[in-house]
């Protein structure tokens, strides 16, 4: 049941990521760059999506994503339509590991990034999915702020 809660929760913030990069005032603005602001809203977005797609749908879900969170940090100018291709496919990516695996055992230990990164002896699936909320929601306020910041 928390893994269907998860994946409900992982959709809705995906989709108020889609409204946040919709509301910035023009292209230009997702991948501007102010005095103190190191990462633009463009490449947070493509950070999350990046992050989720690796850690639920290729670790969880055995997608074959590759990721490269490098790229993730460094490409600007993507036009937000492509953003917003990015935001749905990690939704789908998402959901559909959770359809395929609805019982996921939460307190199974999960081994797709050492848990000591995390401060953390052992990570459960159900900590790191946590986890991952929490971080996606971080970087969603940051995108906001963001957003509000340079308009």
């Amino acid at each position: 049941m928390v893994a269907e809660f998860a994946s409900e929760i992982f959709e809705r913030e995906l989709n108020k990521l889609i409204e946040e990069i919709k509301l910035y005032p023009n292209e230009a603005s997702i991948w501007k760059l102010t005095a103190g602001i190191k990462n633009s809203g463009g490449n947070l977005c493509l950070h999350i999506c990046g992050n989720l797609q690796h850690f639920v749908g290729n670790v969880l879900g055995n997608t074959g994503y590759v990721r490269n969170r490098d790229k993730e940090f460094s490409v600007t100018n993507i036009p937000s339509a492509e953003l917003i291709k990015e935001i749905q496919r990690t939704i789908t990516s998402v959901a559909s590991t959770f359809k395929a695996n609805p019982k996921i055992d939460l307190e199974e230990e999960y081994t797709g990034m050492p848990a000591h990164i995390l401060g953390k002896e052992k990570l459960t699936k159900g900590f790191f999915l946590m986890h991952l909320i929490s971080h996606m929601d971080y970087h969603i306020g940051q995108i906001n702020y963001h957003r509000r910041m340079i308009s």
